[in-house]
């Protein structure tokens, strides 16, 4: 008996704009500690960036292999990733993040034959590098993410990493306590999250989005889920879409439009299957009229640029 092939895993790196950061970016994917798998490459999907991006990929001639094209913004990127790559797995990584040198080792450890997404905590950091929070934070971005690759793409087009959560609730995740990637937060990844309800809208566009997805009547059942079973899940996702938008409207002091939405909640939340804990909360919030999370002015990461992006994690487009 011969012993199964390791995985292959494809190491993507979205990038907009983001030479300041890149060489760390690829270089901690370049020193990744040797395991039960095999490096198959680096792969960088240069957004139309008008930076010096195409010279630090120049530096690594060799080692990363670059798809340069015209602006089209985070979704259709992160689209792209899944498309281009050609491993077994596919990781992740913001170019403004770097992972710790034991990522992929750890993570393939975890690999096993039903496991479809495995995800880990966070070092959140500043612009400099150094530490923001004292202890790791969950992870669920898109540089925590380890994807089985056919799986990912039975879930295009995305426009999130959220996207790719389905596979955990359909029970095919695994989460890592581990702290396997630094997550780098700076004025220009912030933006959006200093406006009032803008990143709860976002997330309740693409919850509701997902969910329209995963029921789409044209679409067969992928190898992973039965249509029962994604018809359970879309629920739980208009649940969290429809908490998202109430929580944009507590941000934003728009009490009197939480109702529908909170009882959209309510409704979903039952069809999925989901505890009401996630529910209550949010309903002791709006009887308070108290966001459950108000959006940070700055975290001390310097000042936040006037011009507002499109609501999207900006450090990751």
């Amino acid at each position: 008996m011969t012993d199964s092939p390791l995985p292959r895993i494809s190491c993507v790196i979205l990038c907009h704009n983001y030479g300041r950061y890149l060489d760390r970016a690829i270089t901690s994917c370049l020193q990744q500690e040797p395991g039960r798998y095999t490096l198959h490459e680096i792969l960088v999907i240069d957004d139309g960036s008008t930076d010096d991006t195409p010279e630090i990929c120049r530096r690594h001639q060799g080692h990363v292999r670059v798809i340069r094209r015209t602006r089209r913004g985070f979704a259709q990127t992160l689209t792209d990733a899944v498309l281009f790559a050609d491993g077994d797995w596919i990781a992740f990584l913001d170019a403004d993040d770097w992972f710790h040198p034991a990522k992929l080792r750890t993570c393939a450890d975890s690999i096993t034959p039903s496991r479809l997404l495995i995800d880990h905590w966070e070092t959140v950091v500043g612009p400099d590098g150094s530490p923001l929070l004292p202890e790791p934070h969950p992870g669920g971005n898109t540089s925590t993410l380890l994807v089985r690759l056919d799986a990912a793409r039975t879930l295009l087009p995305v426009t999130n990493e959220i996207h790719f959560h389905a596979l955990r609730d359909a029970g095919h995740g695994h989460t890592l306590t581990e702290s396997l990637v630094n997550y780098r937060l700076h004025p220009a990844s912030m933006t959006d999250r200093t406006l009032n309800g803008s990143s709860q809208h976002y997330r309740a566009d693409v919850c509701t989005d997902l969910a329209r997805q995963l029921t789409a009547p044209t679409a067969a059942p992928p190898p992973w889920a039965t249509a029962a079973t994604l018809r359970r899940i879309a629920h739980c996702y208009r649940a969290r879409g429809a908490g998202h938008r109430v929580e944009a409207h507590l941000q934003q002091g728009h009490r009197a439009r939480t109702p529908r939405p909170l009882g959209a909640m309510l409704h979903h939340t039952l069809r999925g299957r989901a505890p009401l804990a996630t529910w209550l909360r949010t309903l002791a919030s709006v009887t308070r009229d108290r966001p459950l999370a108000p959006p940070p002015p700055a975290l001390a990461i310097g000042p936040v640029p006037a011009v507002a992006p499109p609501p999207t994690r900006q450090n990751a487009m």
